[in-house]
């Protein structure tokens, strides 16, 4: 069962926000959901589908998602993985054309201070 932070937290859609991942656990507070707070300077608020063409990017820019770091039992993630990225390195994923698609449903409302609604609608899955 999924412990949410926020039990009143909001997706960009204006409903309630949906976990986004417990296989492989994910959100800033590991708890499956894509929650944030004032103590989340990185703003872990997008449910992303991972990519390969995605995985090489977060990988040359210095956060390599996809290898195994097994003391921070974080088992590395492959395409198909859902993640809660964090909005702005979304965003610069996406100025680079490398943007993985997003879940809406599961994507915190607060990563509109960084995308608009139409551009995540755009690369919804």
């Amino acid at each position: 069962m999924t412990t949410r932070y926020d039990p009143g937290a909001r997706n960009v859609l204006g409903g309630e926000l949906k976990p986004c991942s417990t296989d492989p656990v994910t959100g800033f507070f590991q708890n499956g959901c894509c929650e944030t707070s004032h103590e989340d300077v990185g703003m872990h608020t997008v449910c992303a589908v991972m990519t390969a063409e995605f995985l090489a990017f977060s990988r040359a820019a210095g956060n390599d998602l996809s290898t195994p770091v097994m003391e921070a039992e974080f088992p590395g993630l492959q395409p198909g993985d859902r993640w809660c990225l964090c909005a702005p390195r979304w965003k610069e994923a996406l100025d680079a054309g490398a943007a993985p698609k997003i879940v809406l449903e599961s994507t915190h409302e607060e990563t509109l201070a960084i995308v608009p609604l139409g551009v995540l609608k755009d690369h919804a899955v």
